[in-house]
């Protein structure tokens, strides 16, 4: 199991835009999806958005139109492209390597996932 790392966090104000990145990313029998969620103190894990080793995508309503998912395999990095940011964006963000859904695609549902990154902080002020 590959240890995941993010990093890009940081402090924008309201409409910025950040791009993280998580290294050590890896497709598996096991863990072919790749994905990105946030989580702000209280809150339960929210997903983003998924990607399968093919380079399909899925959004999860929150963060489609703003963000978006896409990965270098040869690097095995992922990144999510974060624009027009807002102070509701605030959260630490995570990368996790995890299983399809039944049908075979892979979606941001949190319980899919099993390898974790420890996460990097984003602070949006208004």
């Amino acid at each position: 199991q590959v240890r995941l790392i993010e990093s890009g966090g940081d402090s924008v104000q309201s409409g910025g835009s950040l791009r993280l990145s998580c290294a050590g990313s890896e497709y598996t029998d096991t863990g072919r999806c790749m994905g990105w969620f946030r989580q702000s103190p209280g809150k339960e894990r929210e997903g983003l958005a998924a990607i399968d080793r093919d380079g399909t995508t899925l959004y999860a309503r929150t963060a489609k139109g703003r963000f978006t998912i896409s990965q270098d395999a040869v690097k095995k990095t992922l990144y999510l492209q974060m624009n027009n940011l807002e102070p509701e964006d605030t959260a630490m963000y995570f990368c996790a390597a995890g299983g399809p859904l039944p049908m075979g695609t892979c979606s941001p549902i949190t319980n899919l996932y099993f390898n974790w990154g420890r996460g990097t902080q984003v602070t949006v002020s208004s």
